[in-house]
């Protein structure tokens, strides 16, 4: 393992409407279309109180991420930022647990896939669906950005355009009555059938978790961001939309989902809109809705290939991973590193063989918890750089987070809070000790690294590294 400086960087090859529909598409996945079902059956209407509550903390640290971003462009993603501010150790460790993220939530995407077609197919066994998707997206990744880009643009399409004709149907059925739905279809569903919090305030909070896996791919924007041909304009809007986004896509749709069919009737295992719609009877609404909850899926999956192939290279190129994987193909994609991805995706393909009705649960946990240590990474870093700022050793950023570092540090506050959530709950407590394996992994590699030349000891610093970084 060797720092490789590459001498040649990402094609520019992500517009404005790619990047503004990534960052929609980042905000509408399968921790909405198929997660929900389970977090409904747990905390009843008051889920939409939840999505809500997660997803302003999701926008402070988007602002802070924001802030970081723009404060100085970056050929890589946002762990150089956290090299930059925490030091190389947690820049090491935060890139390479981003990576697992994605490739366990691409095994989440690829298993949720394989349930969707299992609507259509049901003698298809789940594994067979999962290994064709994951050919399929390996294949898609590997030509160039611009296809990806287009892609995802046209998968996001499809999720919003769907999303809102969704809100259109609900709200007319509850104004006019339409649709077999009709007759029971009411705003009082919100709190006639044990309240608004029906199993109680605890049950409500302990969805928090499966909540904020829903949005683990926010922070995607991050990572386009050295492909964005104008990442000073599109970046500041597509982190600025984030709140309508939340209250359209979540808390609109759950809203008047839950108020066309009461939630004593969702449960988990399958997709709360497929099944609302099935309620509805309308004909061959239930199929559709089946396809934009798939499309969904391959979406994030195909993200998810995306982001960890640039976090590979971002290793190699910091000499924290394998330098093979800071290689460009002729296209100017991370090809090796997206193949390496691929590989371990495939333990999705596995697990959807081995254990199909426990697969989704298991990967989505080991997600959160990735998920949150990022996000809490982010977090220190922008209240790290924040402090050099007031400190006049850095300049300003064009992007300023509201409240400087105040909500930073509200966001990590919220967050170590879930994380007592998932040690307490027993189903997603694996997630914990995974993490903990994780850990002993990645210290085991950095001495690896530095026994190499590859890294600095542990809990040293560069010499070349500012001031406020030693601090």
């Amino acid at each position: 393992m060797t720092s490789a400086a590459p001498e040649e960087d990402y094609e520019r090859g992500l517009g404005s409407r790619q990047v503004q529909m990534i960052a929609i598409g980042g905000a509408i996945g399968v921790g909405l279309f198929m997660g929900a079902g389970a977090n409904i059956a747990k905390a009843g209407p008051s889920i939409i109180l939840m999505y809500a509550l997660a997803g302003v903390v999701v926008f402070f640290i988007m602002r802070a991420l924001g802030e970081l971003l723009l404060y100085r462009r970056s050929s890589g993603s946002f762990a150089e930022y956290i090299r930059e501010f925490l030091g190389p150790f947690f820049g090491y460790v935060t890139g390479w647990t981003y990576w697992l993220l994605w490739v366990v939530t691409g095994m989440a995407e690829l298993t949720a896939a394989a349930i969707y077609i299992n609507f259509w197919f049901p003698s298809i066994p789940q594994w067979i669906s999962a290994l064709v998707f994951l050919v399929v997206l390996f294949g898609v990744n590997l030509i160039s950005v611009k296809v990806f880009g287009e892609i995802e643009f046209w998968f996001s399409m499809v999720k919003v355009t769907a999303i809102i004709g969704m809100i259109v149907i609900g709200l007319g059925v509850l104004t006019l009555g339409f649709s077999d739905a009709g007759d029971t279809a009411a705003a009082s569903n919100l709190w006639s059938h044990g309240g608004f919090f029906p199993n109680g305030i605890g049950d409500s909070l302990m969805t928090l978790q499966g909540v904020m896996f829903a949005y683990l791919a926010v922070e995607l924007v991050g990572v386009t961001a050295s492909e964005s041909e104008d990442p000073e304009r599109t970046l500041p809007k597509a982190i600025n939309t984030l709140p309508w986004r939340i209250i359209i896509f979540y808390v609109g749709s759950l809203t008047v989902l839950l108020a066309v069919v009461k939630w004593t009737e969702f449960s988990a295992g399958e997709s709360p809109f497929v099944h609302g719609f099935s309620k509805i009877g309308i004909p061959l609404a239930a199929g559709i809705v089946n396809f934009v909850v798939l499309t969904a899926a391959l979406s994030a999956c195909n993200s998810g290939m995306y982001s960890t192939g640039r976090m590979l290279r971002d290793l190699a190129t910091s000499g924290e991973g394998p330098g093979i994987f800071a290689q460009l193909n002729a296209r100017k994609s991370p090809a090796l590193g997206i193949a390496f991805s691929v590989l371990f995706m495939g333990i999705g393909v596995l697990l959807n063989y081995v254990v199909p009705e426990k697969a989704f649960t298991y990967v989505t946990s080991v997600s959160t918890a990735c998920g949150i240590f990022t996000w809490l990474m982010i977090l220190f870093a922008h209240i790290r750089y924040r402090r050099a700022f007031r400190a006049g050793q850095l300049p300003a950023s064009s992007f300023p987070a509201p409240g400087g570092s105040f909500f930073s540090w509200v966001a990590v506050v919220f967050l170590l809070f879930v994380t007592c959530l998932v040690a307490y709950d027993k189903d997603a407590r694996v997630s914990l000790y995974i993490g903990a394996g994780w850990a002993v992994c990645l210290v085991i590699g950095w001495y690896v690294l530095k026994a190499r030349g590859g890294a600095q000891p542990l809990g040293q610093s560069d010499a070349a590294e500012p001031e406020y970084a030693r601090k």
